[in-house]
């Protein structure tokens, strides 16, 4: 999995006997420079396709080696898998319309022909070909791993865009992407601290939040959407902070503000709901501000990580696509139509032969 954070691959040796039990996990940093030349093709309106070409080969070398690396760690040997599971990079994502898609790249024949074991990938575009958005796909793996039988729990990925699963005891899987979680702030502490995130919520933390600059980032029309809906980077995009003119004030309050604007997206989505308990996975989960925020703005909802409840919280988006390759491999449908808006279930993915 290497997500909108541009801070890596994760990489799990993922066992379902029959709940999940991540075996071996660990974030790789990009290969020196790669990160770098995501930011820069992700920022351009119309990247050239010789550089695409290069990066989408680039990133499935990477997947490879991090594939074959954790394998190692794990001391299992290469028969032991079944598969591999691969989201890879999302390039674009613009599910609606006529002609909408999403755009991952990691070429994952450079993933099969690196381990020798079968790659599942490509996991969105089917979804969209069933009139779907693509998104998100985690809330089928969150209800088969952290779901409860008497328990309404919901399932918040701070990662750089913001998702939730709504799991009742009974009745169907939902959920959405809220808007930005650490994009945005992981930007802002870039440029402004020269650091790769907001370590440790400290710039929000130093901050007060701006009220005029929250109001407007919230009246952006995405927030009042009812769902379905999902969105990425290229929409909440530095190019739209921007449009706001952050520089007028202090870049510690506009951080505040920032995960503040995080924080009151997610509470919104979630209080209608009334769940008892939230489980908390995704980068953000090490952010204390955003944890304060959530449990602020939630009174009485036990507010916590996944790995109270079996899974490191920084491995579950890589452990939902080693679900989802599961579930290919098996022929299995995996979407959740109450989530993406397809018109039925269907399964996801291509397999790509060792």
């Amino acid at each position: 999995m290497s997500g909108t954070s541009h801070d890596g691959i994760d990489a799990a040796v993922v066992a379902f006997d029959p709940v999940p039990r991540i075996v071996a996990a660990r974030t790789y940093p990009f290969p020196d420079g790669l990160a770098r030349q995501l930011r820069t093709v992700t920022a351009e309106t119309r990247p050239a396709i010789d550089d695409l070409l290069e990066l989408d080969t680039w990133l499935g070398q990477a997947f490879g080696e991090s594939a074959r690396e954790i394998l190692r760690e794990s001391g299992l040997p290469r028969g032991a898998i079944e598969a591999i599971g691969c989201h890879g990079h999302t390039l674009y994502h613009a599910p609606t319309g006529e002609h909408g898609g999403s755009w991952q790249i990691g070429d994952p024949n450079r993933i099969a022909a690196a381990t020798g074991i079968p790659v599942a990938a490509d996991f969105r575009r089917r979804d969209i070909a069933a009139g779907g958005q693509g998104a998100p796909l985690a809330p089928a793996f969150h209800a088969f791993a952290l779901g409860h039988p008497r328990e309404r729990r919901a399932v918040v990925n701070l990662g750089g865009i913001a998702n939730v699963t709504l799991l009742p005891p009974a009745g169907p899987v939902t959920g959405f992407d809220t808007g930005p979680a650490n994009t945005l702030l992981d930007g802002w502490a870039r440029e402004h601290r020269g650091t790769d995130c907001d370590r440790d919520g400290a710039m929000a933390a130093a901050g007060s939040v701006v009220p005029e600059l929250l109001e407007a980032l919230r009246a952006d029309a995405y927030f009042s959407q009812p769902p379905p809906k999902s969105t990425g980077r290229e929409y909440f995009s530095r190019a739209w902070l921007e449009s706001f003119g952050p520089d007028r004030w202090r870049a510690v309050d506009v951080a505040a503000t920032l995960a503040a604007l995080t924080v009151s997206t997610v509470g919104d989505a979630l209080r209608p709901t009334s769940p008892e308990r939230v489980l908390v996975c995704g980068g953000g989960v090490h952010n204390p501000t955003l944890m304060a925020g959530l449990e602020a703005a939630l009174p009485g909802v036990t507010v916590e990580g996944t790995a109270r409840h079996g899974l490191d919280p920084d491995m579950v988006e890589a452990a939902a696509f080693a679900w989802l390759a599961r579930e290919r491999v098996a022929g299995r449908p995996a979407n959740e139509p109450a989530v993406t808006g397809a018109r039925e279930r269907v399964v996801l993915g291509g397999l790509y032969p060792a």
